[in-house]
């Protein structure tokens, strides 16, 4: 069964992940080139901001959508940026923008309750909502799934495709399905190309740690990127 207390425990981890902080880190702005241009298929630089790290060119315009209907402070200032976030030249150079955003997440509290809404009905709620679809029950099972939507959108169908376990919906064993999903992932990272992502394979080192130790419901504390979480 998923608690409140469950739920909590799961986002501060992957809070760590993402910014060393089991609170998130709601002004950690961070430039990263790891957008790949669907017409050049280079790598670009954007801007990964706020408590779980959301992209420039994923979903940074819904976040600040948010902030404006809370009518935070820096709502006139980030105005005319609504329309350049997402759209090439990135906006990562631009330094009245990327202060703008640092400022917020660290003295507004309608950008720290911005993001809190943001993260929950982007990533959170279709996280569980796929965990129920399929069948799930065990927090360990909700953390991995929670993860894979925050790093990387969603349950990746190319690994599903990579290991034989069904999900529990269609009659496969929740833990088989889970473990093996964290291995097949565990190695794409590890093999990718891009060193970004061979960087974050710390991710994937927690939670075969966490199988290998049957802690399946969460109760005992998460060592995360070598932060515990009770």
């Amino acid at each position: 069964m998923i608690t409140a207390t469950t739920k909590d425990k799961t986002e501060r981890i992957v809070n760590v992940f993402e910014t060393g902080s089991t609170q998130g880190k709601y002004d950690s702005l961070v430039k990263l080139k790891d957008y790949t241009d669907a017409k050049t298929k280079s790598n670009i630089v954007q801007i990964t901001y706020g408590r779980s790290q959301t992209t420039e060119f994923g979903n940074l315009k819904s976040l600040i959508n948010v902030y404006m209907q809370h009518n935070g402070i820096f709502k006139k200032e980030l105005l005319p940026y609504i329309n350049r976030i997402g759209q090439k030249p990135s906006l990562a150079s631009d330094l009245t923008f990327c202060n703008l955003l640092k400022k917020a997440g660290k003295t507004d509290p309608a950008m720290q309750a911005s993001q809190d809404d943001f993260f929950d009905s982007y990533y959170y709620l279709p996280a569980y909502a796929w965990f129920n679809q399929m069948g799930f029950k065990l927090p360990l099972s909700l953390l991995v799934i929670y993860d894979s939507f925050i790093h990387s959108g969603g349950i990746l169908n190319f690994l599903r495709q990579r290991f034989p376990e069904m999900v529990p919906v269609k009659g496969g064993d929740e833990k088989k399905w889970t473990s093996q999903y964290v291995d097949v992932r565990d190695e794409w990272l590890r093999t990718n190309k891009k060193v970004i992502l061979q960087n974050t394979v710390y991710r994937t080192e927690c939670l075969k740690e966490q199988i290998k130790n049957d802690n399946w419901d969460l109760k005992r504390p998460v060592v995360a990127n070598r932060v515990t979480v009770a």
